[in-house]
């Protein structure tokens, strides 16, 4: 490449002289020639398969037409073999000698991405002209062969060959594939110097340069420059704009495509509803989805999978599912375009409830693509078991697991990390370590995940061992790797080695701190009880401390306590003015256990002000693929009476081994009257556990999703539950993982309680 560079700046350049009388496909082969297309009498009633026989046999004489017609069927086909055929009766009958059957035979060849017999081919043509030249050129640009590409326009000019406008577009495409801006502005220069950059070709292919290199400006300025735009002209120039995060440009650019009459055609309308669904603004693409109906692309699959995406982004599941459904043809990318599109609305709920729903639907979506016959790729699999993540969904993940293996993703870093981190949040990190380690390629993220892991399910040492070891294999870690470091510290209390990689992440690896973790140290002095140290901490930060710090401090206060610091800390949250329905929670408890009424009426006021609702507490365990879901106190499920009775039997056994039940505060509407406490007998997950522990194998784990926040009650029933079962039980509420094993849980007795 480098060697061009220096040749082809000093070459002189000429364009071919019919440079602007012809376009690429009706340029001459030679001076004088005249090219016949009349059909061979002999083989007018013959189909394509019984004249490549007899073209096979070589016993006939044929016309150049012969030639051309079934070179033509060979390239419809992408047929390599039958290309080979007909090239080899060529041969035989001296048509080899012929320029314009060699051009088209090799512009089949590279069609069929053999390049090799292409440039075969050209190497034996009796003469070159431009059109075999330009046709070489564009094989290798079109096979993602830049470099040879850009050679071989090299090899031209110093054959003596003059490119034509249309081959100098080729050879800025190569350039524009390849990224080479450098290179692509002396091709820029060669048209500004032979007067071609206002040629449609050349505009659009340096449209395209400048885009894909990030020069929008640029970009714009040689679409401006056309003088005869064409539809692809104006989508390029759209293109460009969306391309390069320019949403508002690239739509104000469409509008006035509209007003210029030109009709806008699938890849436009694709390029602007992408540009829609990345600022959201639906209510522009629902307008040019009026368009694309108007223009008969509606039946598009890439315009419909724009729409598609629209309705998704804007959380408009309903829409997207009618689109879908309406929809004859469909491709993996319409069903990965579901299955992401309900994941991200798990992402954008409130609570655990609501994401489960959605996750549960994205379930069924890969169960129906399954069915389908197509098949799923890495994008899905990496979706579906993030979204297992998400709802705790082992039993469906271990199947995906085996269908990736089936499918030979395993070895793939994106999969396997999506495994590590499904199996992690799931309870079992055993099969997450496992799944680490037949991993050939470890990124960062694949490491981070697997510390992480360890370190939320309470394996400090195995956690900070894996970090030594990352290290070691010089894989430099991020800001993420380090809230699991500093998580794992926290976990086993180790508070020299917390500040010592707090110094590390910030004067070895130049990362800054964030929330996460301030709020990780801060909990770590909260648990050792060193609540001075963890306010002065907090006072000490390099930015406003979030409603999530506070909390762990207040409810570390109440632990130790220290009910002054924890008004103190009260306070400096009500001033940021919470939205959280938890955090109103936590304040409600501490004030009432602390008989400070006045606050607790100032906090529902303020609760009123902020329009925050009451907390909406559901648990819900999945069994044999069916899920049962729980309320709080609730009494409609059909074995309501048995699960309670099963439930007060086992807070009877957990009281005789040292259980103390605490009460705590409910959010209750203004016509259920001025209720403020309640016994928590019968608090959700507390229903589900107990359902599953009646209904699960002996020795199968107890899994259960809880909306809200574990409450403190809670955390100690289980914990003693888990022990007098000799089961293992996992809650994942609506901030962390919790692993009930023996009586002690993975969380460390967290502060993030209510």
């Amino acid at each position: 490449m480098a060697s061009f560079c220096s040749t082809a700046v000093t070459a002189t350049l000429k364009l071919h002289e019919h440079s602007r009388k012809y376009s690429p496909s009706s340029y001459p082969t030679e001076k004088g020639q005249s090219i016949s297309f009349q059909k061979s009498q002999r083989f007018t009633n013959l189909d394509f398969r019984e004249a490549l026989s007899l073209a096979g046999e070589g016993t006939e004489e044929v016309e150049q037409s012969f030639y051309s017609e079934l070179l033509q069927q060979c390239r419809d086909e992408f047929s390599n073999s039958d290309t080979q055929i007909v090239h080899g009766h060529a041969l035989k009958t001296g048509f080899h000698e012929d320029v314009y059957v060699m051009s088209v035979l090799l512009n089949v060849y590279a069609k069929c991405g053999n390049m090799d017999d292409a440039r075969k081919v050209f190497d034996n043509m009796p003469r070159r002209n431009v059109v075999a030249w330009t046709m070489l050129i564009s094989g290798y640009a079109q096979n993602s062969l830049p470099k040879q590409a850009v050679h071989v326009f090299q090899e031209m000019l110093h054959a003596g060959s003059y490119p034509s406008a249309y081959t100098l577009a080729v050879v800025l495409n190569a350039c524009a594939s390849s990224y080479s801006l450098k290179l692509g502005d002396q091709f820029h220069a060669y048209t500004i110097k032979y007067h071609v950059e206002f040629d449609t070709n050349v505009g659009n292919a340096l449209c395209s340069l400048y885009s894909k290199c990030g020069r929008l400006e640029y970009a714009l300025k040689a679409f401006r420059r056309i003088r005869e735009k064409n539809i692809v002209s104006w989508t390029s120039a759209v293109s460009a704009c969306g391309d390069n995060g320019a949403a508002v440009k690239g739509l104000k650019l469409f509008l006035e495509m509209i007003s210029e009459n030109i009709n806008p055609n699938e890849f436009t309308l694709t390029s602007v509803l992408s540009q829609c669904c990345g600022i959201q603004s639906l209510e522009f693409g629902r307008q040019v989805r009026t368009l694309c109906v108007k223009f008969g692309c509606e039946s598009n699959l890439h315009v419909r999978n724009s729409l598609l995406y629209l309705y998704i982004k804007n959380g408009c599941i309903g829409e997207a599912q009618k689109l879908f459904n309406g929809m004859d043809d469909v491709s993996l990318v319409t069903w990965n375009a579901m299955i992401a599109g309900h994941a991200q609305m798990m992402e954008l709920t409130k609570d655990n409830l609501s994401a489960w729903e959605s996750g549960s639907e994205a379930l069924q979506y890969f169960s129906k693509l399954n069915r389908s016959g197509i098949k799923p790729d890495l994008y899905t699999f990496s979706s579906v078991l993030s979204i297992c993540s998400r709802i705790v969904a082992l039993e469906q993940g271990e199947q995906i697991h085996a269908q990736i293996m089936k499918a030979g993703f395993l070895s793939d870093v994106i999969v396997g990390t999506s495994l590590v981190n499904m199996y992690n949040k799931c309870g079992s990190i055993e099969r997450a370590s496992k799944v680490f380690l037949e991993m050939s390629t470890r990124t960062m993220i694949l490491w981070t995940s697997l510390i992480t892991g360890f370190s939320q399910h309470g394996m400090s040492q195995q956690a900070l061992h894996l970090f030594e070891d990352m290290r070691l294999t010089r894989v430099k870690p991020n800001a993420v790797t380090f809230v699991g470091v500093l998580a794992a510290c926290g976990h086993a209390g180790m508070l020299s080695q917390a500040h010592n990689y707090f110094d590390i992440m910030q004067k070895k690896y130049k990362i800054t701190p964030v929330m996460d973790h301030y709020e990780i140290m801060v909990d770590m002095f909260v648990r050792l009880g060193r609540l001075e140290q963890a306010l002065n901490f907090i006072k000490k930060m390099n930015c406003v401390p979030r409603e999530s710090i506070w909390s762990i401090f207040i409810a570390g206060c109440r632990r130790h306590g220290n009910l002054e610091l924890g008004f103190y800390a009260a306070e400096q949250l009500l001033s940021l003015k919470p939205k959280d329905t938890e955090t109103y929670v936590l304040l409600l408890n501490m004030y009432h256990s602390a008989g400070r009424f006045e606050d607790v009426s100032r906090v529902r006021k303020m609760m009123k002000e902020e329009n925050v609702g009451k907390l909406k507490d559901w648990s819900w365990i999945s069994i044999k693929y069916k899920v049962y879901s729980f309320e709080t106190n609730d009494k409609t499920h059909l074995e309501s009476s048995r699960i309670c009775k099963s439930l007060e039997d086992l807070l009877a056994k957990a009281k005789s081994v040292g259980y103390e039940m605490l009460e705590s505060v409910e959010i209750l509407d203004e016509e259920e009257g001025e209720k403020t406490s309640s016994p928590t007998i019968y608090h959700s997950e507390k229903l589900a556990i107990t359902f599953g522990l009646e209904n699960l194998p002996s020795s199968s784990p107890v899994r259960v999703v809880k909306s809200t926040l574990l409450c403190t009650d809670s955390h100690n029933f289980i914990k003693y539950v888990s022990t007098l079962s000799g089961r293992e039980i996992i809650v994942r509420d609506s901030k962390r993982l919790h692993k009930f094993v023996n009586g002690k849980c993975s969380c460390g007795n967290s502060y993030g309680l209510l």
